[in-house]
């Protein structure tokens, strides 16, 4: 009889990849996790249980078939695994690396809520990808048949470019639309290396070109454009994210030395590629020497601190209104900060900033001083999270001499951008659109992603892309069948 090859998880411990040395990672922006060896992903895949209702894939916005693919790993079936993975997920190689796994489906796993500590899932999805790539399992695709209509998606993000892959695998004729020279989105220049090395993106992009995808970039949408590609296309996706940083209303926000998190990531990726940054080199959006302060406690905002940890700047602190527990980033990318040097002042928000000359340099140069409000957690909102309330009194003073706003994003006025005053929006800006196929009020107009959730997840974006492909495709088959008869 063959040996059980799961449900391990009582004899073998959970195990993370290995972590890159805190000293060397800080010093460059490489991914700071290795893989695993296929020994190691055959053996944590072992740790399944296989249970009968399964958390992971239920708490997973693609509903990805986790069990399953554990399943083959153990069994070193990987190409199988791959391509089961491929299934549900665009791009499961991307995920692997950035999901928020400890809110998702390691989060959810049924072994974890029984103290066994939960399937590596994050890190085994990356090695089956990384597999898969390297032994030529990752081809272009090839349309059984081509088709004549044709589809536009504004926005080379997660988003626009799941969209795209699915479309173009029924033969449709795809065309992508972006403002910047490098397709991605945030994925290129929105999250650091250390998370996403930017080869891993490019490659995914090369593979999409290879399939017939065509990428338009440099290409800022208008009012002109926006009506001559509804013109051109049997649909348009609206897939352009959520860009517009939000607005922190305190007294001095205006002063020199306060950024946006958005420009300082960019301006950091695009180094990465070796782009000249006149900003960057300026020493605007370098952290190279700084005492550096970044305002906020989501993913955005520890993407910030980490990389100023990597830039050479002389300490990093962040300032965050509520507590530990109660931050939306994760809990992961927490830790990782902190193993990095960065210092998190919990239950502190900004009051007001003023320029002072700067006592550490011994010059003249000026820096900058944040008056901060400690906080207590009140009762509960709307959302079940504690409300922030400031505590009489209590304030205390923070030096910087960069600060970097890391608040939050909301969306462009779009209707004004494109000229369509009956695209409708909700209050917070953001599209009109219907759940799953995407449709907005304009006939042919779709919408996905964070331009409809409000900043998100990568994965609810790539949740949404697949989703609108599959209706749009359904209601071109409809007039299709129609137009036949």
């Amino acid at each position: 009889m063959a040996t059980q090859p799961m449900l391990k998880f009582v004899t073998v411990e959970r195990t993370m990849p290995s972590k890159r040395a805190v000293k060397t990672r800080k010093s460059d922006f490489d991914e700071i996790y290795s893989d695993f060896s296929a020994a190691r992903v055959k053996e944590q895949s072992s740790r399944c249980s296989q249970c009968g209702v399964p958390y992971c894939q239920t708490h997973c916005p693609l509903h990805n078939n986790i069990p399953d693919w554990l399943l083959l790993t153990a069994q070193n079936r990987l190409e199988e695994a791959y391509h089961l993975s491929q299934e549900t997920n665009t791009f499961p190689e991307i995920c692997g690396r950035i999901c928020p796994q400890d809110r998702l489906c390691e989060g959810n796993c049924v072994i974890e809520q029984s103290g066994h500590g939960t399937v590596t899932i994050g890190s085994v999805e990356k090695h089956i990808t990384e597999t898969a790539w390297q032994e030529g399992w990752v081809k272009p695709l090839q349309p059984a048949f081509e088709r004549s209509e044709h589809i536009a998606i504004i926005g080379a993000g997660p988003g626009g470019l799941a969209a795209a892959q699915m479309l173009r695998e029924t033969g449709l004729q795809v065309t992508i639309f972006d403002r910047y020279d490098r397709a991605g989105g945030l994925l290129t220049y929105g999250i650091p290396g250390f998370k996403l090395e930017k080869d891993v993106v490019m490659r995914r992009i090369d593979h999409l070109k290879q399939s017939g995808i065509k990428f338009k970039m440099n290409y800022d949408v208008n009012e002109n454009h926006f009506k001559e590609i509804r013109a051109a296309h049997n649909a348009t996706i609206i897939a352009t994210g959520v860009y517009k940083s939000r607005s922190l209303d305190i007294q001095g926000v205006n002063k020199p030395g306060v950024i946006e998190a958005i420009d300082y990531l960019t301006a950091s990726n695009r180094k990465s590629f070796g782009d000249n940054v006149i900003d960057f080199d300026s020493g605007l959006l370098n952290a190279k020497g700084k005492r550096i302060l970044v305002i906020g406690g989501g993913d955005t905002a520890m993407d910030c601190v980490r990389t100023a940890v990597r830039q050479g700047a002389t300490s990093v602190k962040c300032l965050y209104r509520r507590d530990r527990i109660n931050m939306p980033g994760s809990q992961r990318e927490v830790y990782n900060a902190e193993e990095e040097g960065v210092e998190f002042k919990w239950l502190s928000a900004p009051e007001s900033i003023k320029v002072v000359l700067s006592e550490v340099t011994g010059t003249d140069a000026t820096s900058l001083s944040v008056s901060v409000n400690q906080i207590r957690l009140g009762a509960p909102d709307t959302t079940g999270r504690r409300i922030p309330e400031k505590v009489d009194g209590a304030v205390y003073n923070e030096e910087a001499d960069l600060i970097i706003k890391a608040i939050g994003f909301e969306p462009e006025n779009l209707p004004q951008l494109f000229g369509e005053p009956q695209l409708e929006v909700t209050r917070w800006g953001t599209i009109k659109a219907e759940a799953i196929s995407g449709k907005t009020a304009l006939n042919d107009v779709y919408a996905i992603g964070d331009i409809v959730r409000g900043a998100s997840l990568v994965v609810w974006a790539i949740r949404d892309g697949r989703d609108c492909a599959n209706a749009i495709v359904a209601e071109l088959n409809k007039s299709t069948a129609i137009a036949a008869e």
